[in-house]
């Protein structure tokens, strides 16, 4: 039998050695050689999976478990895949329900047990992979459920020290333990933003547990607080909060703090500490007006006031639920805010104020449902609004084609038929809540 000698350029083939002519000559293969795979470097690897896991993000709670039986798919690839795909897989965590809360906490605190110093690793792991952390999904049904997830907040807030993001629901309050747990813990410092977080409405100035969670979280970079609104009597009889700033007054330091969303807040500790605060970074505001005529301690008009000079984009919203109650706004907010370029109204539309040797540089400006009243006081202004190039009717979209001319001419479709016209011929496009022109796919 023929043996193979194998050598770097050839493959040779020996006849036995007892041949009558024994010789060698070389074996051809049939196709080519196949060339070495090249080695990608883990960085590669990590961007690849990052945007793998990028494709599979659940859009509703119901799709939660099929993302996760899909992302789960790709850690059994191949071991070295595994290894680089774990901590992408955890980098993210979306929580539907507490159940899935309460088993993410146990994994945790089981690692922590686990875990050895020896290996001059920081942390445990998972808890040390978790970047953002969004609870924003979760649903409260009893006082148990409260309970249950203050426990779960209390355990798991030491657990993520590089956690960078924390969105919680709205409907979800926590309790002065769970901030607590928050602010002390190690890296807190880390957290970049932090959304969804629900708060009392109070006449108070001190300091409570989110301001000193605030005073923890010193890179922060968005913040977004909900209270709860003006159902309070006293806040109607009281007035606004003139008093000088006490003795011991400590500003909060959040050089960093770039978005701004307070609703259904006319005044709080919170927003107190943000009033008399530097906020140099501070760009885009978002706000439900309360003036001070209707509520007398409101900060908002202050807030405007105090932090505009350098927005460039201010959202004033009112969240819908009932009953809804409407405040009016500032008619003052294109002088006080010169360096806005994105400018949203809430109802009722402001009669904004310019001065005559003043042209402020707005490019974007949204409604939230047009009116004649309002376009007289547009068009007044338009002459001091070179750049102005959009209009938009926040709440109100064009009707589908094959509707009838008159339907189109009716009710709030005829009035922005009216802008559309005015708008047009000083080359201004009006767009609807999608953000579409008239006749637009």
């Amino acid at each position: 039998m023929s043996t193979i000698v194998t050598v770097p350029q050839a493959v040779w083939l020996r006849p036995r050695p007892l041949a009558r002519t024994p010789s060698s000559f070389p074996l051809l293969p049939l196709l080519p050689p196949r060339p070495a795979l090249k080695h990608l470097p883990p960085e590669v690897w990590i961007q690849i999976l990052e945007n793998a896991f990028a494709c599979y993000r659940p859009k509703h709670v119901s799709e939660h478990a099929d993302v996760v039986r899909l992302r789960v798919g790709l850690l059994l690839i191949s071991k070295d895949i595994h290894d680089v795909a774990l901590p992408l897989f955890y980098a993210h965590i979306h929580v539907p329900s507490l159940r899935v809360l309460d088993k993410l906490t146990k994994r945790l605190h089981a690692a922590d047990q686990q875990w050895d110093s020896i290996r001059r690793i920081p942390y445990s792991a998972p808890g040390r992979w978790i970047q953002s952390l969004d609870l924003s999904a979760l649903r409260l049904y009893s006082h148990e459920d409260v309970f249950q997830l203050d426990a779960l907040l209390n355990c798991i807030a030491g657990l993520v020290p590089f956690m960078v993001h924390l969105a919680v629901s709205p409907l979800v309050p926590l309790s002065r333990r769970a901030l607590s747990s928050l602010g002390d813990r190690d890296g807190a410092s880390n957290l970049r933003t932090l959304k969804g977080i629900q708060l009392l409405t109070s006449l108070q100035t001190d300091d409570d547990a989110f301001v000193r969670l605030l005073r923890s979280c010193t890179r922060l970079e968005e913040l977004e607080i909900f209270g709860t609104g003006v159902d309070a009597a006293e806040l109607l009889a009281e007035q606004g909060n003139v008093s000088p700033l006490p003795p011991g007054f400590r500003p909060l330091h959040l050089p960093f703090l770039r978005r701004l969303s307070v609703l259904s807040m006319p005044t709080s500790p919170t927003l107190y500490m943000l009033l008399h605060s530097p906020l140099p970074a501070l760009g885009h505001l978002t706000l439900t007006p309360y003036d001070e005529n209707h509520i007398p301690a409101s900060l908002i008009p202050r807030i405007i006031a105090t932090h505009g000079a350098l927005l460039t984009s201010l959202y004033l919203h009112t969240v819908k639920q009932w009953p809804t109650a409407l405040f009016p706004s500032p008619t003052t907010l294109l002088e006080t805010c010169p360096a806005l370029k994105h400018l949203s109204l809430e109802l009722p539309l402001p009669t904004l104020t310019l001065s005559t040797t003043t042209e402020h540089r707005l490019d974007i400006l949204s409604v939230a449902r047009p009116s004649a009243e309002f376009l007289t006081v547009l068009e007044g202004l338009l002459p001091k609004l070179p750049v102005l190039r959009l209009v938009r009717a926040r709440d109100v979209k064009w009707l589908r084609g094959g509707m009838s001319e008159r339907a189109q001419q009716a009710g709030v479709q005829g009035e922005m038929q009216v802008w559309k016209r005015k708008l047009n011929r000083r080359g201004i496009q009006l767009l609807d809540a999608d953000w579409k022109l008239l006749g637009a796919d």
